[in-house]
């Protein structure tokens, strides 16, 4: 298996785990959504998922705090990759999510930390929190995940740089 550096990315010749957690930050990286948001995702190993997310005042409701479609957006990106780490061939699709608001965030940087739970053929459990940047918790959630007909082979983004299809 290839070194890792800070952030779990490998050196070299990475292995078909470590490529295929590359290759679904990429595909979080080529969503037409995330251009909307700053974001970015990691996948520091199987089952686990990060991801940074930026909260501005174009994020607010009228009373000025981040909207509950933005907790939504964070969870349940977080939660999904931590479940598609565990299928190399198909994309997720979230079937049902639950969510749980314990305080309200302003400006700043949030973290999403995505963790799958249960599930390893058709169906996947995966759960959520989100840290804001005094390491405050002010969500979480829990999703359900079901294996789509959607490979992730001919989604932009999933291939690797410089390879047909890409």
């Amino acid at each position: 298996m290839a070194e890792a550096d800070d952030e779990g990315h490998g050196h070299g010749r990475p292995s078909g785990a470590e490529e295929h957690f590359r290759a679904l930050e990429r595909l979080y990286a080529a969503a037409p959504i995330n251009r909307k948001f700053a974001s970015r995702l990691t996948i520091p190993g199987e089952g686990l998922a990060r991801l940074t997310f930026t909260v501005t005042p174009e994020d607010y409701h009228a009373a000025g705090a981040a909207h509950g479609t933005i907790y939504f957006k964070m969870l349940d990106d977080a939660a999904f990759y931590a479940a598609n780490t565990l299928v190399t061939d198909r994309f997720l699709l979230t079937t049902s999510f639950n969510l749980l608001f314990t305080r309200p965030v302003r400006a700043g940087t949030v973290t999403a930390e995505g963790r799958w739970v249960n599930g390893r053929r058709r169906v996947f459990v995966a759960e959520a929190r989100l840290i804001d940047a005094s390491g405050e918790e002010i969500g979480r959630g829990t999703g359900t995940f079901m294996r789509s007909r959607i490979p992730l082979s001919g989604l932009a983004g999933y291939a690797a740089p410089g390879l047909a299809g890409d």
